[in-house]
């Protein structure tokens, strides 16, 4: 069976910036910069612009990843300027999307609650992206 392949910190801060995306690109639609609820997982929303996957963020060897979340000047798990810590939570369980065009990265993260499912997207701001380990 195939393996994913699993993204670091470091693939992240690769990807351009939101504010490199050009104007007329499709991906523009997708403004999330904190974590936002979509319709369904990208692979299946039609409504999206062409996304590839590029990866995960999850460690195969980790049965359940930390629930700790890393956070720095006041955020919290929906603040547009949280720091993106790809080692806690919900980053953790993260698959990295990235514009077909230009490059735009995104996390996908799916959120089970009691009653619910929740799929959101926040975009990938390279400058957001550090390496801290739980």
């Amino acid at each position: 069976m195939a393996t994913e392949t699993r993204l670091t910190a470091a693939d992240l801060r690769r990807l351009p910036s939101p504010a490199d995306t050009p104007p007329d690109c499709d991906c523009t639609a997708l403004h999330a910069p904190g974590w936002e609820s979509i319709t369904g997982p990208l692979g299946e929303n039609t409504g999206a612009p062409r996304l590839v996957k590029l990866g995960t963020l999850r460690d195969p060897d980790e049965a359940e990843p930390t629930v700790a979340e890393f956070h720095a000047e006041g955020s919290r798990y929906e603040s547009p300027h949280a720091p993106i810590a790809p080692a806690f939570f919900p980053y953790n369980r993260c698959e990295v999307w990235a514009c077909a065009a230009c490059g735009r990265g995104f996390l996908q993260y799916t959120e089970f609650g009691g009653y619910y499912v929740d799929h959101r997207l926040r975009e990938i701001d390279p400058a957001r992206v550090v390496d801290a380990t739980p």
